[in-house]
């Protein structure tokens, strides 16, 4: 576990430095090709950093902050795009989170700072703002959503207690049911633990920040789940990277309406490709393609209800009791059949556990002990 822990600080160590060298260089690159050649070895840093790590948090946590995330973003700034471009430029530190850190700064948080500006400008903006939004099916940039309460996170806390208290029990349990289990596992701890992610970066960029989830068993289809209610920050960092440009493109062949569907199934597909790389990896086992086809299949599904919706022309829908349900029921069923089993092929619930428990004792004695010193009560 020593060992673990000198390896992420080098390898944070390097994300920060990289990030540095981007910010510095991009003041003498100009936003295009060659901006994007000097960001390259970057990117290529990010790939391998993963490689370092092997306890499933760390490695699991740096894969997504920095491999996808932090990549990502760094391809929108090479062409003078996406959260790192402000004017004025980010300050360092709020600059390096936003690179690295699943957060998104509220709407209510930049309307106060365009408070200072003069009113008839800042109106002129935001009703442009908000019909560029419309036009591209997100609605009005004034979200209803906000920050969830501490009750909220609270119950969702003493849920997941409740899971490692059931968890003693698996042996009674019917594998389908150790199966629903894990999906609320994984959706408390995401939800849970990016939150306090979000917490501790409010505290260094002073500002309001959206969660990363909203909710996502209140779907009311699969366009829905996947677009405004699961692991929002996904879909915020695939919508201009994938699903605009393959839109864009598309355009000049197909019409307005049919050139989001292969948008739509493109963007699927590349998250199921950046899934595969993390789950390699969390096991380091070659990849089966099982993750990259969830994907996929819900990439054609979600393509598939949006040519229905467009075909019935708001005549018919089907009641949220009815449509919410078969959402839920078809993103379970299909993660069970393709999602979770390269997932549990790692040892992934048994490894956490253990690397929890190691946790516990560095925290409690003070020591560091290696995760497969340690037993897990749970397994």
């Amino acid at each position: 576990m020593e060992g673990e822990m000198k390896n992420f600080m080098f390898v944070w160590t390097t994300v920060l430095a990289s990030l540095l060298f981007c910010r510095k260089i991009s003041k003498v690159i100009a936003p295009g090709v060659t901006r994007f050649c000097a960001f390259i070895p970057v990117f290529c840093i990010f790939f391998y950093l993963p490689l370092l790590l092997t306890t499933v948090h760390l490695a699991g946590t740096t894969s997504f902050f920095v491999t996808w995330l932090a990549n990502f973003k760094l391809l929108l700034f090479a062409f003078d795009k996406g959260p790192l471009i402000s004017n004025p430029p980010l300050p360092l530190s709020k600059f390096i989170l936003t690179a690295c850190v699943p957060i998104k700064i509220s709407d209510k948080s930049q309307n106060k700072k365009k408070s200072g500006q003069v009113n008839g400008k800042s109106s002129v903006k935001g009703s442009e703002s908000e019909k560029t939004n419309e036009s591209e099916g997100k609605g009005p940039r004034d979200s209803k959503k906000g920050a969830k309460s501490p009750i909220n996170y609270s119950v969702k806390f003493m849920v997941f207690i409740l899971l490692l208290k059931v968890y003693e029990y698996e042996e009674h349990l019917h594998p389908l049911m150790k199966m629903a289990l894990f999906c609320v596992h994984i959706y408390v701890v995401l939800d849970v633990g990016l939150a306090i992610v979000a917490y501790m970066s409010r505290a260094v960029v002073g500002f309001d920040l959206e969660p990363q989830f909203d909710e996502p068993y209140l779907a009311t289809s699969l366009q829905d789940f996947w677009g405004k209610r699961w692991n929002l920050m996904v879909t915020g960092i695939l919508h201009p990277t994938v699903y605009l440009p393959v839109r864009s493109l598309s355009g000049r062949f197909l019409s307005k309406e049919l050139a989001s569907l292969p948008a739509v199934t493109a963007t699927f597909i590349v998250s199921g490709l950046m899934h595969e790389l993390i789950f390699y990896y969390l096991g380091r086992l070659p990849p089966t393609w099982e993750v990259t086809w969830f994907f996929v299949i819900h990439g054609v599904l979600v393509s598939l209800e949006l040519v229905v919706k467009r075909a019935v022309g708001g005549r018919f829908r089907l009641p949220a009791a009815v449509s919410g349900p078969l959402a839920l029921g078809l993103v379970i069923a299909t993660s069970f059949w393709l999602f979770f089993p390269p997932f549990l092929r790692c040892n992934t619930e048994v490894r956490s556990c253990k690397e929890f428990v190691a946790l516990m004792e560095l925290v409690v004695r003070g020591k560091f002990v290696g995760p497969n010193d340690v037993s897990c009560p749970y397994f």
